[in-house]
């Protein structure tokens, strides 16, 4: 992004896991229990869990189904760091203007993600080997 589009803080921090619940047994004593109840994401084959950090939040990722693409990422990775989300005002607009840039999307609309809000993921090829989620807050 050239910097037009608004950029909000840092929303969450996905992580993949195998297993929500072992990986809330890990996360759980540092940062306490989820400040939500776990919910499913049918759109993206997985099961959430966010945990509150300061002003942002660890999300646990577990796939639902083992072709998902958490569950491929599983697979030749492992554990671990899956991606950075950041807030802003429109999902569609951020998106719009990583492709005016000649970032690269996996995402070219916006669509459901966790909470109700409205999602949309950058190529990691765009930022370094980072994928990048941009995250809608409500209103």
């Amino acid at each position: 992004m050239n910097g037009t589009a608004t950029i909000g803080r840092i929303d969450h921090v996905g992580i993949a896991v195998r297993k929500i619940e072992e990986a809330l047994g890990r996360w759980t004593p540092w940062l306490g229990a989820p400040a939500n109840p776990l919910e499913e994401v049918p759109t993206q084959r997985v099961r959430v869990a966010f945990l509150r950090v300061g002003e942002s939040r660890i999300e646990l990722l577990e796939p639902t189904q083992p072709d998902s693409p958490v569950g491929r990422f599983l697979d030749q990775r492992g554990e671990g760091l899956h991606h950075l989300a950041f807030t802003v005002p429109d999902v569609d607009a951020a998106l719009a203007e990583v492709a005016r840039s000649g970032g690269r999307l996996v995402d070219t609309r916006s669509r459901p993600g966790a909470g109700g809000h409205r999602v949309g993921f950058a190529h990691p090829a765009t930022y370094g080997g980072v994928l990048v989620e941009f995250v809608e807050a409500h209103p």
